[in-house]
């Protein structure tokens, strides 16, 4: 068999390099001529997407999604086992019914001191008109106005009792609502409706706090990032008009509107082609699809499709007609 030396190697190379450049001008020989008053710039399909996550850590009971299953909001995902924490709010429950019966004896022990409080004090009454007769000593009168301060902070401190179980009361009750909270946290349930991007975890694993579990698309919030340079971004604005042209539906733009646009300017990420374009500052643009235009195409979203945005930089400015016609509800993508 006939090896390759290093003079076939570097043919191979050229002849790559070859074929490359062409599908470069190829490609740009496909993108439309643009009047003055528009932008453009590659990009790919994005969406927002959301970790559906564990609040407390602990074992997945139950996972009730696959991966590419379409989900709504409110929806439940996944369960995490709630063995302790149904034993805990055991605990907690018995609890706040023991401090209740604590308030309910606390309640009773000043009545129990109000009669003495009030005992002594009529007695007090009777023997200071006695002292008065000269019939008693005044010793005994002492006595009786003791024991009625006596009574008296035996009154407060039941007060303070009552005051302590009430209080007692409110941490057992804090305590069974807190429980009841992880409980609920112990479903995992979807924020929005979305599509299951990613399945992170399977029944029987044990997550800590944070763990994920799923990650969701939320395919009404597809967009593409465009980066425009200085003298462009300083003509954009939010809700400027713009259209996409996606490659694997190029007869068609789709309508989008300009939702973002940072307030300062970043080198280019390295997924532009050339080294060039890749040094120089540019502004990040967020071009939006419209949300109720998503919702009648949602089957046929998927992210990281690449295409081109468009963005009108002169407002009222006629589209070329060197674009593909826009897509409308009425239309079906195949």
């Amino acid at each position: 068999m006939k090896k390759f030396n290093l003079k076939n190697w570097i043919t191979v190379g050229v002849l790559l390099s070859i074929i490359g450049i062409a599908l470069y001008f190829w490609k740009v020989s496909k993108t439309p001529e643009l009047p003055d008053g528009f932008a453009s710039g590659n990009s790919r399909i994005e969406a927002t997407t959301i970790d559906i996550a564990t609040k407390n850590g602990g074992r997945i009971s139950e996972i009730n999604a696959a991966e590419g299953e379409w989900v709504k909001v409110g929806q439940g995902l996944a369960t995490m086992d709630v063995k302790e924490l149904e034993a805990d709010l055991n605990f907690a429950e018995a609890n706040l019914r023991r401090t209740l019966q604590s308030k309910l004896f606390a309640n009773a022990i000043v009545l129990q001191r109000e009669s003495e409080r009030d005992l002594t004090k009529k007695e007090l009454l009777r023997i200071q008109e006695l002292v008065k007769a000269g019939s008693v000593s005044k010793q005994l009168l002492d006595q009786h106005q003791a024991r009625q301060r006596t009574s008296e902070a035996a009154l407060m401190a039941a007060n303070v009792q009552v005051a302590e179980a009430v209080a007692a009361i409110e941490a057992a009750d804090a305590q069974v609502a807190k429980i009841k909270i992880r409980l609920s946290d112990s479903i995992l349930v979807s924020p929005r409706d979305g599509r299951v991007l990613y399945r992170l975890a399977e029944p029987g694993e044990v997550l800590g706090m944070g763990g994920k579990v799923l990650t969701i698309i939320d395919l009404s919030d597809v967009y593409m990032l465009l980066f425009l340079p200085t003298h462009q971004a300083s003509r954009v604005s939010i809700g400027t008009e713009a259209r996409i042209v996606l490659d694997a539906f190029p007869d068609v733009a789709i309508p989008a509107s300009v939702s973002f646009i940072a307030s300062r300017s970043q080198f280019t990420p390295r997924e532009v082609e050339t080294r060039q374009e890749r040094e120089k500052l540019m502004f990040r643009i967020k071009i939006k699809i419209e949300p109720e235009l998503l919702k009648h195409y949602v089957e046929h979203v998927k992210t990281g499709v690449p295409g081109m945005a468009y963005v009108q930089l002169v407002p009222d400015a006629l589209w070329p007609d060197a674009l593909p016609p826009l897509l409308n509800q009425e239309e079906t993508i195949e």
